[in-house]
């Protein structure tokens, strides 16, 4: 299965060369050979919404209950087990610093191929300024550990955001992220707020412009997600009450959708795994209907539909269970289309990864059992039997 939406074809010899696919079909004689035979193999997968920073409980690590050794350490584990469930890029919507993502390029932590967008810019008291309530603002900043973690900056009003966007750009930021309505795991805001005026995401996105990139936003609510589009961002996170009218602004627009089921459903069957009140519970189920209903709408608008996990916490394992929950609401090939070639057009690296075909980055991900058959496979990261990122087996469990 080569991620092009195509169906899939046996029996074909992947030829790679200096970390590429060199050929499609027969490999050359003499060369060394991985014997892949029986296994069904699709292009590494591809992730558009984790979150790293957040693979600790939450509120303890913001009450620094938890060591800056224990936060790298849960940090790094995440890493290689979502390698290990064959995902090979991940794009990190929030609350890395990069150098998380430089020490896994550089081969000293194992992961997958990260783009982030350092600390998510939201508006003070918004969603991504998760401080207790008595916290004075001003120390907001305090949590921040530099070189590993950085959760958020406040921005309010144009100016404020402009510097702050630019700071984020300095800190090597691949893309933008804004939070423009309220969130499921948020400590001061409701869903249906809306956060951000236009003319302080346009600030955002005139600066991403400038650098070649593009903006995305954390988005629940229509009014928020209109607000957004008007202003030219490029992409929505979640999308849990996208109607038609939203949708077909959307695709007008050439916006994407990402949406997020994985984490509705942990949160829903237990939000204290990740070190969150229980009472977050009350807005889940809200979002989950949501997601589904914007998804629904979307694709009939014609929208771009990626795929992201959102999973937070310290057990990200089963980041492929995204795959396996739409595959209930659509059909499996064009699941595997979403976490693969539609991603890579999202997070803008398509020349590169996304497909199987000849002149990409050979990211190969080798099932047990073919999941378009099964899409409960998708789930189950010991399925993954082999993985191959960058021309490299990172993972061998024959």
């Amino acid at each position: 299965m080569d991620g092009t939406g195509r169906e899939p074809v046996d029996g074909l010899d992947l030829h790679i060369e200096e970390g590429r696919l060199a050929e499609i079909g027969h490999a050359p004689t003499g060369v060394r050979a991985l014997d892949a035979g029986g296994l069904t193999i699709t292009p590494g997968l591809i992730d558009a919404h984790v979150h790293f920073g957040l693979s600790s409980d939450i509120n303890p690590s913001l009450r620094r209950e938890l060591s800056v050794a224990e936060l790298a350490a849960d940090m790094f584990a995440n890493c290689g087990q979502t390698l290990d469930a064959g995902f090979t890029t991940v794009r990190d919507t929030g609350g890395i610093d990069s150098g998380l993502a430089r020490v896994v390029e550089s081969g000293k932590v194992r992961g997958p191929r990260i783009l982030q967008c350092g600390p998510v810019q939201c508006q003070t008291g918004g969603h991504g300024h998760l401080a207790a309530e008595w916290e004075p603002t001003d120390n907001w900043y305090d949590h921040s550990i530099p070189g590993l973690r950085s959760l958020a900056m406040l921005s309010d009003g144009p100016e404020q955001m402009r510097k702050n966007i630019r700071e984020t750009f300095r800190r090597g930021a691949d893309f933008l992220k804004l939070c423009v309505t309220g969130g499921v795991v948020s400590t001061h805001d409701k869903l249906t707020d809306t956060q951000f005026t236009v003319e302080e995401i346009a600030v955002a996105v005139e600066e991403a412009n400038a650098r070649g990139t593009y903006v995305t936003v954390h988005a629940h609510n229509n009014a928020g997600i209109r607000n957004a589009v008007r202003a030219g961002v490029k992409c929505v996170e979640h999308g849990s009450a996208i109607d038609a009218e939203t949708a077909a602004l959307m695709a007008e627009n050439d916006v994407a959708l990402v949406p997020t089921l994985a984490v509705v459903h942990a949160l829903l069957d237990d939000a204290t795994k990740a070190g969150l009140a229980e009472g977050i519970a009350e807005r889940v189920g809200v979002a989950l209907k949501g997601q589904v209903d914007g998804l629904l709408a979307a694709r009939a608008a014609g929208v771009r539909v990626g795929l992201g996990s959102d999973l937070i916490g310290f057990d990200q394992r089963l980041r492929g269970h995204e795959l396996t929950l739409r595959s209930k609401i659509e059909d499996p090939l064009l699941v595997l289309e979403s976490a693969t070639r539609i991603n890579a057009g999202i997070l803008r690296v398509a020349d590169e990864v996304g497909t199987i075909e000849v002149g990409k980055i050979a990211d190969l991900t080798a099932w047990a059992t073919d999941p378009l058959e099964d899409p409960t496979v998708f789930g189950d990261p010991g399925s993954v039997v082999l993985v191959i990122q960058g021309g490299r087996v990172v993972k061998d469990a024959r």
